[in-house]
């Protein structure tokens, strides 16, 4: 089975470093006064991991992403913490969304 990066023709990409596009919705945005970012991942990464490193921006950065009410998604799909990030994938991160 060839997997997705293969597809891209990116090769091999365990333990390579691969820039992710990052994306930030709603009152995340707001709050972090960024709506996109691009991070160095090494594959296999996964959701918790992206989280831990974006912790590393600052303190705001921790606050919001250790309060527990961030979601995200990988690929427009919904995603949790557990769910794996490859090269070339988009994450989205955003707050709790309501309707009415």
């Amino acid at each position: 089975m060839i997997n997705r990066a293969e597809k891209q023709g990116i090769g091999n990409v365990a333990n390579e470093i691969f820039m992710n596009n990052i994306l930030f919705f709603g009152q995340l945005k707001e709050r972090l006064n960024c709506a996109n970012t691009t991070l160095a991942l090494s594959y296999p990464s996964s959701v918790a991991q992206v989280k831990t490193q974006l912790q590393q921006r600052g303190v705001l950065w921790q606050q919001l992403f250790e309060q527990g009410n961030v979601l995200s998604a990988v690929n427009q799909t919904i995603a949790n913490d557990d769910t794996e990030v490859n090269a070339g994938d988009e994450l989205a991160f955003f707050p709790p969304v309501t309707g009415g």
